[in-house]
């Protein structure tokens, strides 16, 4: 594998990972030609056995864990941890036994996780955002664009690809892997590109969970404006939930409504890309001016159902009582971590190792500049935007 496959651009020529088969767009083409049913079946009994495992760690080890030393830490850590650890645990067992190849056929990462998105829009409802999020909508604003831009500009000067620039500025600006995924899907990035970004968002996440309530906590802040500092900052929509919770009730509220805002917006993200690429980073000199139809084909269309699902949540939430509405939502959301499960243990199963060493340094100091802006920008709206607001 070459530094441009990895996501560093050479210094003196074309980004190598330009090139289209090894793209998300054609994730199931990269998988081994002609792999027979059996084997992909076979692959796709290991994704589930180990997201059984995922979901018996996540649901059982915070009780085990209680009134010892461990509590606190596993009462924090999300089955998104635990999801990433195991696959790359398979992968260890599947590579030396030489049949992780052979069962690559069933590590359906895209169909899982653009399946957990689609479910992840209907925890979004659009009428909180709407009436009780005024602040929280202006400090998504701001700090997405500015967070983006700079981690764009900061990428650029250190010579990363542009598909990996455009996944780690998303991740770090909006919400993490599911903003990279969804950036994954409109610049047509690389399986190991996304596997990398994953990586330093989860890496990034897991301390954040204990650092900044702490440092709340520290620095004296209110609960509401502590919450709209985790839930801007946090890039984990699952991190977010165990940060605001140490915090307290009334922090957890908040962060909750700044990060489901910062989501929301990761269809307008998706659909800047999606145009910035075909108009200027792909488009050459002499080809034609791309038209809606290109970007229709290049658009990743699960996004729309991202925005369907939040519409029909918010409309059926207004039309039942609050008990049946939370039961359904309830439902919709179980298969979401389910979906999402399955794909973190996939990408774990795919992701090689290779792909870190040749990316070198660049990346990580990047998303660790851009984390540390991001932090400073967050706690300065936060103080700005939240003070005296009230979720009641």
């Amino acid at each position: 594998m070459s530094a441009g496959e990895a996501g560093v651009t050479p210094r003196d020529g074309e980004p190598a990972a330009r090139s289209a088969p090894e793209s998300t767009a054609g994730w199931a083409e990269g998988r081994p030609a002609g792999a027979a049913w059996p084997l992909t079946l076979a692959g796709l009994v290991v994704v589930l056995a180990l997201a059984a495992v995922t979901r018996l760690l996540d649901k059982n080890v915070p009780g085990l864990l209680e009134g010892t030393a461990l509590e606190d830490l596993g009462a924090a850590i999300e089955y998104p941890v635990y999801a990433i650890l195991l696959g790359l645990l398979g992968n260890a067992v599947l590579t030396a036994t030489g049949l992780r190849d052979r069962l690559a056929g069933g590590f359906r990462t895209e169909f899982f996780i653009k399946t957990g998105l689609v479910l992840l829009g209907a925890s979004i409802n659009l009428k909180v955002i709407a009436t009780a999020a005024g602040p929280a909508i202006l400090q998504a604003i701001v700090l997405i664009s500015t967070v983006f831009l700079f981690t764009w500009w900061l990428g650029g000067r250190l010579g990363l690809d542009d598909k990996l620039r455009a996944l780690l500025s998303a991740a770090v600006s909006i919400c993490g892997v599911s903003a990279a995924i969804a950036a994954a899907g409109a610049v047509q990035a690389k399986r190991e590109q996304l596997a990398y970004s994953a990586s330093l968002v989860i890496a990034f996440a897991l301390p954040s969970i204990f650092i900044l309530p702490w440092a709340a906590t520290a620095l004296g802040l209110s609960p509401e404006v502590a919450g709209a500092w985790i839930g801007g900052n946090i890039d984990t929509t699952a991190a977010v939930t165990a940060a605001g919770t140490i915090v307290g009730e009334q922090a957890l509220q908040v962060a909750t409504i700044v990060k489901v805002t910062q989501n929301a917006l990761m269809g307008v993200v998706a659909v800047a890309l999606t145009a910035y690429f075909a108009f200027k980073v792909e488009r050459r000199p002499d080809a034609r001016r791309p038209g809606l139809g290109d970007l229709w084909e290049r658009f990743p269309k699960f996004v729309l159902g991202f925005v369907a699902a939040s519409v029909i949540a918010t409309w059926w939430l207004s039309t039942v009582s609050a008990d049946t509405g939370k039961a359904t939502i309830g439902v919709a959301n179980d298969l979401r971590v389910w979906f999402l499960i399955l794909a973190f243990v996939s990408i774990g199963l795919e992701f090689r190792v290779a792909s870190l060493k040749e990316a070198g340094w660049r990346p990580v100091g990047v998303f660790a500049t851009a984390t540390a802006v991001n932090v400073a920008l967050a706690l300065g709206l936060a103080a700005l935007l939240f003070s005296g607001f009230s979720v009641a």
